[in-house]
């Protein structure tokens, strides 16, 4: 496709000047969001690994990350910032919990009740993910969002072959006064830390330590306090416009929760993804006319915007 001159926001991977931006941005989260930790260490490990990834030659996904921010030339400064892992389970395994539902009956009582039971799984080794998306308060209720979130389907779109078949987003997961109620109740009692102590330890360390300290066997979420049953599989509410984005793009929920939280996990087929079944290769921009995403470039080049074309 032709160059077009990009006068507003666009999509571009990070790089190591910016470190401030995208550290200033992780601020703004609160905490809990393990993909943007605000940490600057971390965050400086994690653009050096982006950008390592991106000058190996692939064919297919190993260990790979790519760290992409939203520009705001007007303004000087980043507005949002995203990721993709290539494939989850290369470095340390993938935990999830997978929520089943379980029937107990007692003839000789006449009872019965049923229940949910969360089980440790590694089913989404493997798969690729996208996640650590963040915008700017000031870039939102703009449709930079959606920019944003659909900047990643352009980025695998270009570099198909470096990412698997099946592609997963990670949701925030309810946090009552600062506090997650399913951590409190599941996690903290083996783990002796707070939700946000052990959430940076994972961005920081890997998760190996659930491995090491999560209980083995089902858990059945009828002995868990109210409030934690009432986490598992419910969004953060500044994720609910995410998980909209992600249901829009074909992502389904099925059951699957985060091991920290409980937020909803949802996934989908690779090339089912909506930005990448209609995304198509043009030569020039007059056949397209309308607001459309646009993309090109790759590596270092990659870009994404917004265009109004006549």
């Amino acid at each position: 496709m032709t160059d077009a001159p990009l006068h507003g926001p666009f999509v571009r991977l990070a790089r190591e000047d910016d470190l401030d931006g995208i550290l200033a941005l992780a601020r703004l989260t609160g905490g809990g969001m393990t993909n943007l930790p605000a940490d600057a260490g971390a965050l400086a490990d994690k653009i050096a690994w982006s950008l390592a990834s991106m000058a190996k030659p692939l064919t297919a996904p190993e260990d790979e990350y790519y760290l992409l921010v939203l520009e705001d030339p007007a303004r000087g400064q980043l507005l949002g910032t995203c990721s993709i892992y290539s494939r989850l389970g290369a470095r340390w395994p993938f935990y999830s919990f997978k929520v089943s539902r379980v029937t107990h009956v007692s003839r000789d009582l006449g009872r019965h009740f049923s229940t949910d039971l969360l089980h440790v799984v590694n089913d989404f080794d493997g798969a690729s993910e996208v996640g650590g998306l963040f915008l700017h308060p000031d870039g939102r209720a703009s449709g930079l969002g959606a920019l944003l979130a659909r900047s990643r389907y352009m980025f695998v779109a270009q570099h198909r072959r470096r990412f698997s078949d099946r592609m997963v987003g990670d949701l925030r997961g309810w946090v009552d006064n600062g506090t997650s109620p399913f951590w409190q109740a599941v996690g903290e009692p083996f783990f002796g830390s707070n939700y946000y102590a052990a959430d940076l330890h994972n961005a920081l360390h890997g998760n190996q330590f659930i491995a090491d300290l999560m209980p083995r066997y089902p858990i059945y979420a009828s002995m868990l306090p109210e409030n934690a049953r009432a986490a598992i599989g419910r969004p953060h509410p500044g994720s609910e416009p995410a998980r909209a984005m992600l249901e829009a793009e074909g992502f389904r929920y099925q059951g699957y929760v985060d091991i920290f939280d409980a937020g909803p996990t949802l996934s989908v087929q690779t090339d089912y993804i909506r930005t990448l079944r209609e995304s198509r290769v043009v030569d020039g921009l007059r056949a397209i006319p309308g607001e459309r995403l646009m993309a090109q470039g790759t590596g270092v080049a990659f870009r994404a915007w917004l265009a109004l074309l006549p």
